[in-house]
């Protein structure tokens, strides 16, 4: 058959002090005091008790950068919370298109409105909820046999013949109470360049259509409805406009785990902002 969309985060960049005399010594963690103080100095202060500003840099830029960490971690929570994940359909309700082979079936790769049948080819028709995919979906009951299809109608000089198999599936395939019709065959005797759409035109009206050129209906069957979705989440078009009330019911909310975490990471940034500017000399 042919029924859903986060850059890094990082805190800013804190330059790497470096040593600035021969006399100097690494403070705690690898970094070196921008003064040159000697290791032992306490945090924020030289040796000597007078304060330091630039000394405070190598214990509130961890702090920062785990700020800008949570940060980052709430955007994507929260982003996550906001997806709906899609539900799966366990199958679709259409009119499959299959050509006869060998007595067999063989789903039909084209289109109807693109494939152009030789003479004396069956096209088979079947409707039935099915996988969207087309090798998995239900294939005609009835033999692609032309010979048997067409032998009561006579070939014409500059036409061609082509055997039509109806499969209108079973009353649990349907989406009401309306009964299938029982399968029926026919034999098109249609022009040479005539496509399987036009085929099927002559030998099964109405048609019926959709906005996007779907194929709905055949012979009028079924009344309603266009290759609807059918299983867990599934919306047949008279239900599609229910969708937003759906909505409202928390079906599409995001999901409160989710919230809870974001609301969670929200309080430790807070925290570690307020712990940085504690540290910050008076």
């Amino acid at each position: 058959m042919t029924s859903a969309r986060l850059p890094a985060v990082g805190g800013p960049a804190v330059p790497t002090p470096t040593a600035g005399g021969a006399g100097s010594a690494s403070a705690p963690g690898g970094l070196t005091g921008l003064t040159g103080e000697p290791a032992s100095a306490p945090l924020g202060g030289t040796s000597d008790g007078a304060t330091s500003h630039h000394a405070t840099a190598p214990a509130t830029a961890p702090v920062r950068r785990l700020a800008a960490l949570l940060t980052g971690l709430l955007a994507v929570l929260l982003v996550a919370g906001s997806a709906v994940p899609a539900e799966a359909a366990s199958g679709y309700r259409y009119w499959s298109f299959w050509k006869g082979t060998d007595g067999g079936w063989a789903y039909q790769q084209q289109g109807p409105a693109v494939h152009v049948p030789a003479d004396g080819s069956v096209d088979g028709w079947r409707f039935a909820v099915s996988p969207d995919g087309g090798q998995n979906a239900a294939q005609p009951r009835g033999a692609a046999d032309f010979a048997t299809l067409c032998a009561g109608t006579p070939p014409q000089q500059g036409r061609k013949r082509v055997a039509v198999v109806l499969d209108f599936g079973t009353a649990d395939d349907g989406a009401s109470a309306e009964q299938p019709p029982e399968q029926r065959t026919a034999c098109a005797t249609v022009p040479a360049n005539a496509t399987s759409a036009e085929v099927l035109a002559a030998a099964a009206p109405p048609l019926r259509y959709d906005t996007n050129g779907l194929l709905c209906a055949i012979a009028g069957y079924p009344k309603a409805g266009c290759a609807d979705q059918v299983g867990t989440g599934a919306k047949s078009d008279g239900a599609k406009a229910d969708s937003s009330a759906a909505a409202k019911d928390g079906g599409s909310g995001p999901d409160l785990g989710l919230i809870a975490g974001g609301a969670l990471v929200a309080v430790l940034a807070a925290g570690a902002v307020r712990q940085a500017r504690r540290r910050r000399p008076r």
